[in-house]
């Protein structure tokens, strides 16, 4: 009988919190970016009428519209996990570590994605947009979007919390 050996997860690793996307949220960006996509380019193609550089522009527009419906789409078939050291996509990608944030952002006015919060980072991040769960420009990363609200304030507590504490014995 042979033995299994289980390896045992660093204690890094351990998920502390995982951020997904509202159902109902999703199926209304989805549904919204579809609906005018479509229309844009029904538009374009049965009016006869114009000129044909604005009709051109307006099949364009529905295009491109239409492709970020599914950039959308493959981005919220994901999760947002916060563990000890970073915060990561479901598929592993990493956003941030932990120790590379220098603030958190969740005000009023604050340049957030909705139901979100914004990091404010101490090195740059990768440029990246994965629409409706978070974006990276230069030291700021966005988190939220088409995301749970209750749970994404739940991870912005959570790493509140994590920042004083690394902040006091710092």
């Amino acid at each position: 009988m042979k033995k299994t050996v289980r390896k045992k997860k660093k204690k890094t690793d351990e998920i502390l919190i995982e951020v997904y996307p509202s159902i109902p949220r999703r199926l209304f960006a989805l549904s919204s970016l579809l609906v005018l996509g479509l229309f844009s380019i029904h538009f374009a193609l049965i009016r006869s009428e114009g000129e044909i550089g604005a009709k051109l522009a307006v099949l364009a527009f529905g295009i491109g519209v239409l492709w970020v419906a599914d950039r959308v789409r493959r981005a919220t078939s994901g999760s947002l996990q916060l563990t000890k050291d970073t915060l990561r996509h479901s598929s592993g990608e990493v956003l941030t570590s932990v120790d590379n944030i220098r603030n958190l952002d969740r005000g009023v006015f604050a340049y957030k994605p909705s139901s979100g919060f914004l990091l404010r980072l101490e090195e740059r991040g990768v440029r990246r947009w994965e629409p409706g769960l978070w974006w990276c420009t230069g030291r700021r990363v966005g988190v939220g979007g088409v995301v749970s609200a209750p749970q994404a304030k739940a991870m912005a507590e959570l790493l509140v919390y994590m920042l004083a504490e690394r902040d006091a014995s710092a």
